[in-house]
């Protein structure tokens, strides 16, 4: 399979996906859309993976990738209802592609929150072989607020109502980071944005103690990643068979 990623942060990468591509031996192409890359032609991609950042929605007229981006994604789940798997960022993204309107929370999201899944959450193929209600780790500070009718809820909590969503057959948007790894909280702690947005929701004192919050849950979110992935392949093949 061939993977197309857009990053908007180094820091922001695929994390523990990129692990299970390299061993089911998947090839992925970076796009640093922050750093002034160009989109690439996407017709020879299989999967098109859209990544967290410190960006907002409300910033596409200053952000010159930005409306480029929404585009390409409109085209390939919209026009050529491909594959698409959106972290945080780039599952606001793909709400706003498809219609939706993404706008700020009344307070950010950020350490270890519980979600739950919807009805449609329950019977989606996506979430197979995970729990009614699962430990997440979040950090952001916007939501997808309205979607249109084509999009399905898939999982929710009082913070954020939209955590999942599914559009069309295989396009999936997770607020959540499924990806995370051991250095994701010190890693995210070095973003200015990041670091604020943490101690704004957590208080400082907890903000500093959430690497040590988080790593006991490693294995847990390890393996959620872990099904969520192979049921996705499990989709994308059904979609080709």
């Amino acid at each position: 399979m061939r993977i197309l990623v857009f990053q908007h942060l180094p820091v922001e990468h695929p994390g523990t996906l990129r692990e299970f591509w390299t061993r089911d031996g998947h090839v992925w192409e970076v796009a640093e859309l922050e750093e002034g890359a160009p989109i690439p032609e996407m017709e020879g991609f299989d999967l098109l993976v859209a990544m967290g950042g410190p960006q907002d929605l409300w910033q596409k007229d200053e952000l010159p990738w930005m409306r480029p981006e929404i585009a390409a994604i409109r085209k390939w789940v919209v026009e050529w209802k491909r594959p698409y798997l959106g972290i945080c960022l780039g599952h606001q993204l793909l709400a706003e592609a498809i219609g939706g309107t993404v706008a700020p929370m009344d307070a950010p999201e950020v350490g270890l929150a519980q979600v739950a899944k919807t009805a449609a959450g329950a019977a989606d193929p996506i979430f197979a072989g995970l729990p009614e209600e699962m430990l997440t780790f979040q950090w952001h500070g916007a939501e997808a607020q309205t979607l249109p009718g084509e999009a399905v809820v898939l999982a929710a909590n009082p913070a954020c109502p939209a955590q999942a969503i599914r559009y069309g057959r295989a396009a999936y948007g997770f607020q959540f980071h499924v990806e995370i790894t051991p250095s994701t909280v010190a890693d995210w702690q070095q973003v200015p944005a990041y670091a604020a947005s943490l101690e704004t929701a957590l208080g400082a004192a907890r903000a500093r103690g959430l690497a040590a919050e988080v790593a006991p849950r490693l294995p847990e979110f390890r393996a959620a990643c872990e099904t969520i992935y192979r049921n996705f392949c499990a989709l994308m093949a059904a979609e080709t068979a």
